[in-house]
């Protein structure tokens, strides 16, 4: 297994506060992304920086139409698959991690100040006292194969993606907005899982931590959202 690369295959480029990711053709896409989530087939993944503002759900009533218009006006149309997030592009980090010619790449927009531990009551953000929106964090990550997975294994990397995410979080110590608990993720955090349609290329069945799918999927993940608290941080240094 090579160690992680930020050398990628896959095609991407940023338009303004945008970051577009060319899947080059078809894919299919398990994601809890606000446009295009779930099942479905895309060719372009886009992952769009907002501005932040006192009343988010009342700037963005309905993410999907939002996003679903942005993808129009950069020319990537229905197929695609769209993210939100208050992360500056600037801050993307990417990493590819590959076994022989299996490969997995990772790219992931990290802020943390949203970060909760799982289990916390919704109301307690609700009535967060002191919130402040403009410092408001998601962690998106969008997971690329060069192999076709099965419906359970993609899940099953979803699973693992996010085992990879909270180890890390652990690593660093990163708290809940409580200041009591160690936080797991954060209230918006959103996922992808791309891989090529049946038939192209072998099928891999299972993705846990026993099979090589998800070594490499941890690692991509694990790597990402190290660099990408390192990149929060002097993010958040340079703003106070």
């Amino acid at each position: 297994m090579k160690e992680a690369s930020t050398r990628l295959s896959t095609r991407y480029h940023v338009i303004g506060h945008t970051l577009v990711i060319n899947l080059g053709g078809r894919r299919r896409v398990l994601s809890s992304a606000p446009q295009g989530g779930g099942f479905r087939s895309a060719s372009h993944i886009i992952n769009h920086q907002v501005d932040v503002t006192p009343d988010m759900n009342g700037h963005f009533p309905d993410p999907a139409r939002y996003l679903r218009t942005l993808a129009s006006q950069l020319g990537v149309g229905d197929y695609s698959v769209g993210l939100m997030t208050a992360v500056p592009m600037t801050q993307l980090v990417t990493s590819r991690v590959s076994a022989g010619e299996l490969w997995i790449e990772c790219f992931a927009t990290v802020g943390v100040t949203n970060a909760v531990r799982a289990g916390e009551w919704p109301q307690h953000l609700a009535h967060r006292k002191g919130t402040n929106s403009a410092r408001a964090g998601t962690i998106n990550l969008i997971l690329i194969t060069n192999v076709s997975l099965s419906t359970s294994a993609m899940v099953g990397a979803v699973q693992v993606a996010t085992e990879a995410k909270t180890g890390v979080l652990r690593d660093h110590a990163i708290q809940s907005w409580n200041g009591r608990d160690l936080a797991t993720g954060t209230g918006t955090d959103a996922v992808v899982v791309a891989c090529r349609l049946r038939g192209e290329g072998r099928l891999h069945t299972y993705s846990g931590t026993h099979t090589m799918i998800g070594a490499l999927v941890g690692r991509a993940v694990s790597d990402c959202v190290s660099r990408g608290l390192t990149q929060a941080r002097k993010w958040q240094e340079m703003h106070r």
